[in-house]
């Protein structure tokens, strides 16, 4: 199932030691040869500072416990240069790990900036020796530190172009060691600086949202309400407008977070318009399920379909994580989307037939008869479908269901209060861009 592996096409978007997770879970599942994932590794440590890990790999990948001449010299100049960093950046340190000295901070930058330089004689040197010295063990992998001196940068930092450099490394940081609720805020820091920040040109804007988007995907799937939030995210126009521009393949993600929400959005008939109108960029099993059953009403294909989007799931590092409990190991993610997808099939099969025969339903929804009938029963029961099952005939007989003609009206209007606010918001932009000329 390596063919809709999409490793490739996010790695360019994110930093490289993010891309460390995604190589783990491609070796685990055994998507592809060990040695190519070991050589994958070794390509991304190179570029890194983490040598000893480096020749960890190394030495698995070629079963030795040599290691080259040049990977040892490396090791050298990273000490050297940690050493180095660290003494230039320690009287800032030893400032920041004094917590009565650090209570003489205040929000206001410029008088902490004065206040280090008169009683510490900490200046601007010291303050960028810190981020160096920040960036440089995230380099070496110790994200922990990492984090704590980026933000401690961030506080006292007037460059703004610096400081929304240290927020990335502080929001890759937070991911790698898994603190999601963390990254989740940091996340939110960065959207509302891409989407306010004046950047030299609107190609540059949508690279920043193009690479949130890709970085988000490690929160998102790891955190309680993250199939609402990629939704609320990625859905917008500036967002989804970059999607379809220059990253279609993250509608695999979008589309997952509309099938398993389980509040079914209005952005979802609009969302399938997308979907029609991408197919000829992007496609996988999980696209094509919904174009099989919202736009081309193929019920057959759709039945193929869900079958394959389970092996996508399993083999996506992003959708296939899995809980192990006891000696019990679960895909939460793929029991609810086969879930909610024979749902889906459910509903639309019964909005254009009136009488369903049960052996022909249990087809299309992958389940046996006896598991089909007990799945409908259920699901006429809890979500109270007018509908019922004729067990002589073998069939589901569905109530005609005619649409109240004053819901459909405020179907049709609710969403123009939105549309006129963010048309009267875009003409105010426009006319400003035009008087700042």
């Amino acid at each position: 199932m390596a063919t809709y592996d999409l490793t490739p096409r996010i790695a360019p978007n994110l930093d490289r030691h993010l891309v460390f997770p995604l190589l783990e879970f491609l070796q685990e599942r055994q998507l592809y040869p060990d040695e190519q994932i070991l050589k994958a590794k070794i390509e991304l440590l190179n570029k890194t500072n983490m040598v000893d890990y480096a020749m960890d790999i190394h030495k698995s990948l070629y079963h030795t416990e040599d290691v080259p001449q040049d990977m040892i010299e490396r090791r050298v100049e990273v000490v050297a240069r940690l050493k180095a960093l660290e003494e230039a950046a320690t009287p800032l340190v030893a400032f920041l790990q004094n917590a009565s000295a650090v209570q003489e901070l205040r929000a206001d930058k410029q008088y902490n900036l004065q206040m280090l330089h008169d009683r510490y004689q900490i200046g601007p040197e010291q303050i960028e020796a810190l981020y160096q010295y920040a960036k440089f063990q995230f380099e070496c992998g110790n994200y922990s530190g990492a984090a704590d001196y980026l933000y401690q940068y961030r506080a006292l930092c007037t460059n703004s172009e610096r400081s929304l450099s240290a927020l990335w490394g502080k929001m890759a940081a937070e991911v790698l060691m898994q603190n999601w609720d963390i990254a989740l805020e940091e996340l939110n820091r960065l959207k509302e600086i891409i989407d306010s920040k004046s950047f030299s040109t609107p190609l540059n804007q949508v690279q920043s949202r193009i690479w949130l988007m890709h970085w988000s995907l490690f929160i998102f799937f790891n955190n309680e309400n993250g199939r609402t939030q990629i939704i609320d995210l990625f859905n917008q126009d500036k967002y989804l407008n970059a999607i379809q521009t220059n990253a279609p393949h993250l509608l695999r993600y979008l589309a997952t977070a509309f099938i398993v929400n389980k509040r079914r959005r209005p952005q979802f008939k609009d969302f399938i318009k997308v979907i029609q109108q991408e197919q000829h960029s992007y496609k996988d099993p999980i696209t094509e399920f919904l174009a099989c059953v919202y736009v081309n009403y193929d019920f057959d294909e759709a039945q193929k379909k869900m079958k394959e989007c389970e092996e996508v799931i399993l083999n996506d590092p992003f959708l296939g994580k899995h809980l192990e409990d006891s000696n019990f190991s679960t895909v939460p993610l793929r029991d609810e989307f086969l879930e909610n997808a024979r749902l889906f099939v459910f509903e639309t099969y019964c909005r254009i037939h009136q009488r369903i025969d049960m052996e022909v339903l249990a087809e299309k929804l992958n389940l046996n008869y006896e598991e089909a009938e007990r799945w409908i029963v259920n699901l006429i029961r809890n979500s109270k479908l007018d509908a019922k099952i004729d067990s002589q005939s073998g069939t589901v007989v569905m109530e005609p269901n005619h649409p109240n003609v004053y819901e459909q009206l405020i179907d049709h209007t609710k969403a123009l209060s939105g549309r006129t606010s963010k048309l009267v918001s875009q003409i105010l932009e426009h006319a400003q861009a035009q008087s700042a000329r």
